[in-house]
């Protein structure tokens, strides 16, 4: 399920709420009632409004984090020669242009 923040300028807090995409949370009630908290002093039909955030993002650090995600990672070691650093066991660690043979195993790390 998607994370949101949700503002309330009456009290000018923000609050992380996990929630379905079709769910609509227009008041401070609502909100406290997601996340299982008391209004407060805040009126419970004090208008919430939700912020725009970026969404979190793996980026992958090292070469196992590549393996793991089931990408493939080819280092040029050589003039026309590359090296499959995520290589699995079947797969041959030295890929050549135009030889099939050496080529990453993408069906088995492509799902439908």
């Amino acid at each position: 399920m998607p994370i949101y923040d949700y503002f309330c300028p009456s009290n000018n807090q923000t609050v992380e709420v996990i929630h379905g995409i079709n769910e609509k949370v227009e008041t401070w009630g609502e909100l406290c009632a997601i996340v299982q908290r008391e209004p407060g002093e805040t009126a419970a039909s004090a208008p919430v409004r939700r912020l725009i955030s970026a969404p979190a993002v793996m980026v992958p650090t090292s070469n196992n984090d590549y393996k793991s995600m089931g990408f493939s990672k080819l280092v040029k070691r050589d003039d026309g020669v590359y090296e499959n650093v995520t290589a699995s066991d079947k797969e041959s660690r030295i890929v050549k242009p135009g030889d099939r043979s050496t080529y990453p195993d993408f069906k088995s790390k492509v799902g439908d």
